[in-house]
């Protein structure tokens, strides 16, 4: 006797599902989108056309879904900002903003649009996910009333959040994210009065989900990898590249490789603003990125990555990362330290006057050496070593400990520190260590152009 059709296609989708469940490793997606900005910031518009514009960002977002799931992508990342943009003031964003449920309701915004309050925009992005049987990872705005009994009630009476939303492959809404650390021009927005701990479960690994700025504070960043151990973070961005250090391709793949997981940063896409930079990046190495200064184009990346990193044979085992500088003897300090300013910081420079050599220089309880040998040095370029140990202050406060090795835009040392793209010097080797109070240390390297350099340094254990 034959099995009925239908019996045979049950039998054939519970073996998908089980090899589904027994995946070591799957495919993942991110979109940089180029984002349609409102004509607008200042003033609130109607709804109508608050929704018209978000309607155009998501049809954008729509195909990149589509295109992602016919390229057997299990989930996709989308940037901050993606669906209406950003810069606007508290009364101009209201419009654009939705009442977002907590996860546990077990809602399907595409199949029961009306349980909550009007959410055409949830309802899309939950339809997106279902028809492309897709993780649909989104961010946009949630508003909560509240009144006087609470004294942290704003004037307005309701609070309203930067957010990411995540929809499983039925539609059903499985994460919402309320971003805590705030970047100095949201003023539109409010913080969570406690930084929260996103995680969800899929066949394919434990997942945890932060906004752009939250990755340089502990919470809820150290705290979803080092204590609720995430086997990839979701991490939708609106990322400014700052030279030397502060650049998204360089600093998330090393935040990926220092943090021990999988992260997937989706950036939005506005030369104006110096923002591009996305990628898919595993402690071993970067998969994809994308870096484009010249074009307003947004592009989708895709690659396989492993779904519990951990367990996989290359992840790289545990660094100290001040070991090698605590063994290091103690190198003569130049009497020629001096000064200069990176992004704000005040920074503790000496100057590579030789072709080859070893250099100290300290700061507080920063130590960085360098030893180093150049292959043919050019006379019009200024290279030193920097040391900086210290709070930084300007779009809001985190600890930074930093050693570089830089090129001064010119032979000014006065100019020390100021943005430079280009680099004609050869160095055979360099070995730049730091006598660091964390094990959250992330190395970056870049070139001209900036250029992610992946795989072309090796820590020393």
């Amino acid at each position: 006797m034959l099995p009925s059709q239908s019996l045979l296609h049950a039998v054939v989708f519970t073996l998908a599902v089980l090899q589904a469940l027994a995946s070591d490793t799957f495919i993942a997606a991110v979109y940089e989108h180029a984002v349609i900005l409102p004509d607008v910031f200042d003033e609130p518009v109607s709804p109508d056309d608050a929704l018209a514009l978000m309607n155009k960002n998501m049809d954008v977002l729509e195909g990149a879904i589509k295109e992602a799931a016919q390229q057997g992508a299990h989930i996709i990342a989308t940037p901050e900002d993606g669906i209406y943009g950003w810069r606007f003031t508290r009364e101009a964003i209201y419009p654009y903003l939705e009442d977002i449920p907590d996860p546990a309701v077990n809602w399907i915004p595409c199949t029961d649009p009306t349980r909550f309050a009007p959410a055409p925009v949830q309802e899309r992005l939950s339809c997106m996910a279902r028809d492309n049987s897709i993780y649909v990872v989104a961010n946009i705005g949630d508003k909560k009333p509240c009144n006087s009994s609470d004294p942290s009630c704003p004037c307005d009476g309701r609070y309203q959040y930067n957010t990411d939303v995540v929809f499983d492959p039925e539609g059903k809404l499985v994460a919402r994210y309320h971003k805590y650390n705030l970047f100095i021009s949201e003023a539109q927005f409010n913080y969570p009065k406690k930084p929260e701990a996103v995680t969800f479960e899929t066949p394919f690994g434990k997942f945890g989900i932060f906004t752009c700025f939250d990755i340089l504070f502990r919470e809820p960043a150290v705290v979803l990898v080092s204590e609720l151990q995430v086997d990839t973070v979701l991490f939708p961005t609106a990322w400014m590249n700052v030279l030397p250090f502060l650049t998204a391709v360089e600093f998330h793949s090393a935040w990926a490789m220092g943090m021990g997981v999988n992260l997937l940063s989706a950036n939005t896409h506005n030369i104006n603003f110096s923002m591009t930079g996305s990628g898919i990046y595993a402690p071993d190495r970067a998969r994809t990125y994308y870096y484009n200064m010249k074009t307003e184009d947004g592009r989708l990346l895709i690659a396989e990555l492993d779904s519990h990193p951990r367990l996989s044979p290359a992840f790289p085992p545990a660094v100290n990362w001040s070991s090698y500088a605590l063994t290091v003897k103690r190198f003569s300090q130049n009497d020629h330290d001096f000064r200069g300013l990176i992004f704000h910081d005040w920074f503790t420079f000496t100057e590579l006057t030789k072709p080859e050599g070893n250099l100290t220089v300290c700061q507080k309880d920063l130590c960085c050496h360098l030893s180093y040998k150049m292959a043919g040095k050019q006379e019009d370029e200024v290279y030193v070593l920097g040391a900086f140990d210290g709070l930084h202050v300007v779009e809001g406060q985190y600890y930074l400990q930093i050693c570089t090795l830089l090129k001064c835009k010119s032979t000014d040392l006065n100019m020390c520190g100021q943005p430079t793209e280009t680099a004609q010097t050869k160095f055979e080797m360099f070995s730049l260590s730091g006598t660091f109070g964390t094990n959250y240390v992330f190395p970056e390297v870049l070139y001209s152009g900036v250029q992610l350099a992946p795989g072309e340094f090796e820590v020393m254990a």
